[in-house]
């Protein structure tokens, strides 16, 4: 069943070391594969998550398999801008459905949402 009602994740942690934004994107994932509007930001180390071209060793979980896997399933995934410059990437490095993003867009993100979970 279809819920219109958007969830926004907010991750502040990087793609690996804690496991945060790795049980975040299970649960946006999940989600969004329910049919659910899922919408993800990226913030301070977590706008390394959606860096492309991860190399994970084999058998551990990838962050980049996982924000695309929301994408694919509809959910936007914006990245703070700001926070990319701070650590040198540029659009070119962002995964394809990421898109880099504001406070701006942030906020309004987080005034269409029915809830919203930080991690």
């Amino acid at each position: 069943m279809v819920n219109e009602m958007i969830t926004l994740f907010i991750l502040n942690d990087p793609p690996y070391g804690t496991e945060r934004s790795y049980n975040a994107l299970r649960l946006a994932g999940s989600l969004g594969k329910g049919g659910n509007q899922v919408r993800v930001f990226l913030i301070g180390e977590g706008a390394a998550c959606a860096h492309r071209n991860q190399k994970v060793p084999q058998g551990h979980y990838s962050i980049e398999v996982m924000l695309k896997a929301v994408s694919k399933h509809g959910g936007e995934i914006g990245v703070c801008a700001s926070c990319m410059d701070a650590r040198g990437m540029s659009d070119a490095d962002l995964i394809e459905g990421s898109h880099r993003s504001s406070m701006d867009e942030l906020a309004r993100w987080t005034e269409g949402a029915g809830k919203v979970i930080v991690f």
